[in-house]
């Protein structure tokens, strides 16, 4: 099978994150009055965070209904606005460059897919230049969708604006479980997990994917592996 686009995660996949989201998320329901573990907020990752509020909400009986889920969420989001600026410790992951540039010198397209709303995503990528120096071809976050992860939706929106139409030739790469049930829902030919993010690689395991990455860096094997070809 030779592949023609790969769609990878952001925070935790492709963005180095030192807990930042969860911290935001956190200090974001913190402020209305609901304190959730970290484990609790680690489970959710990889969720639209308009719905992972809502769900944190709820599981501690306080308010769920949409007015107070939006202002929550607009906390969060200033609060990553503030951190994805500036914060030191934010950067490319490391392989994640060089991997984008891998693919595309091999045809194959390189997408980005978030459960981020716009304005996160497109602060990160304008901050590492990612498409003016040509390493990306497409992106697109979760509010730009009618439906997140775990449904197929971001993931066919970027097959439709690549010009890719067979799912089977579309690899999906992520570092939550919720990834890897938006891949099998897309029915991406390959659903890779990396173990640079939230989720230890037993806990990627027991979801199935067809290979767990310890790095970026280890995809191209992996690929070249598969039969894709050495050079476009």
């Amino acid at each position: 099978m030779t592949f023609e686009l790969a769609v990878f995660d952001m925070a935790g996949t492709t963005v180095h994150d030192p807990d930042l989201v969860v911290q935001a998320l956190g200090d974001a329901l913190a402020a209305a009055g609901c304190t959730p573990s970290v484990t609790e907020l680690r489970a959710l990752m990889g969720y639209t965070k308009p719905a992972a509020i809502r769900s944190v909400l709820a599981a501690h009986d306080l308010g769920a209904e949409a007015a107070q889920v939006a202002r929550v969420h607009e906390d969060f989001v200033q609060r990553m606005l503030a951190c994805y600026r500036s914060h030191d410790d934010v950067r490319p992951m490391a392989g994640a460059e060089e991997t984008f540039a891998w693919l595309r010198h091999r045809g194959i397209k390189v997408a980005l897919n978030t459960a981020f709303s716009e304005d996160i995503a497109e602060c990160l990528i304008a901050r590492f230049g990612w498409r003016q120096r040509g390493l990306i071809d497409a992106a697109i976050s979760a509010d730009r969708v009618a439906q997140g992860r775990p449904a197929p939706d971001m993931i066919r929106a970027l097959m439709a604006q690549c010009g890719v139409s067979e799912s089977a030739r579309v690899i999906k790469v992520g570092d939550t479980e919720v990834d890897i049930r938006e891949g099998r829902a897309a029915a991406c030919g390959q659903v890779i997990a990396v173990t640079t993010g939230a989720y230890t690689r037993a806990q990627l395991l027991a979801h199935q994917p067809d290979a767990v990455l310890d790095s970026l860096q280890e995809l191209p094997g992996l690929l070249v592996r598969l039969g894709q070809p050495s050079a476009a």
